[in-house]
């Protein structure tokens, strides 16, 4: 693991570790150290950022012991993107390579999720932030024609396991889903190195 990786998942550690902090104080600071990990593309092990052909991947990067949080690279693929889902969890994002456009939803009063104001666009380096209730409904896709795109994401929670939900906007229907992770047999990549 790379030293700016092992920073960055210690002082997350330590962050989640303090009871006192409300979730805006948490997101503060975690989107503080997000910046600073993705300011500098040179740490994310090259089997961290593989595209599959056919669909986005989620690799878990790392997991805490206690399912306070967990680290996780997306690699998007050329046209890749996911349907509109929710988290249930805060969660910060930052971008690594390529870019990344995110279309933001909510649930109206009459229960139907609908669009909630324009498109965004990360760049590298463009850090953003998901809440239960601010911005937990999305759709993100690869915004780059022909290249591979990654960003990097902190949640609240081990979202490889977290029960979420996506939304169908046309049937209006909303389906339980558990993301799981890409690299099922990931490795232990927060051992320190001897």
């Amino acid at each position: 693991m790379s030293q700016k990786l092992l920073e960055f998942v210690e002082a997350i550690s330590r962050l989640v570790g303090r009871p006192d902090l409300s979730q805006t104080a948490v997101l503060a600071e975690a989107s503080s150290w997000m910046r600073g990990l993705v300011a500098v593309d040179d740490w994310l092990p090259e089997a961290m950022a593989q595209p599959h052909p056919q669909f986005y991947q989620q690799h878990l990067l790392y997991g805490d012991p206690l399912d306070r949080f967990s680290l996780v690279s997306f690699v998007w693929g050329p046209g890749q993107a996911t349907p509109v889902h929710d988290h249930t969890v805060w969660g910060v994002i930052g971008m690594l390579r390529g870019a990344e456009q995110e279309v933001p939803y909510e649930k109206g009063a009459d229960g139907r999720v609908r669009q909630s104001g324009p498109s965004q666009t990360l760049m590298p380096g463009d850090v953003a932030c998901v809440t239960p209730g601010n911005g937990d409904i999305h759709a993100v896709s690869n915004a780059v024609d022909g290249q591979v795109s990654i960003s990097i994401h902190l949640y609240g929670g081990n979202i490889g396991k977290i029960r979420r939900s996506v939304y169908d906007l046309k049937a209006n229907e909303v389906k339980p889903f558990i993301s799981g992770y890409s690299n099922a047999l990931c490795p232990n990549l927060w051992a320190r190195e001897a």
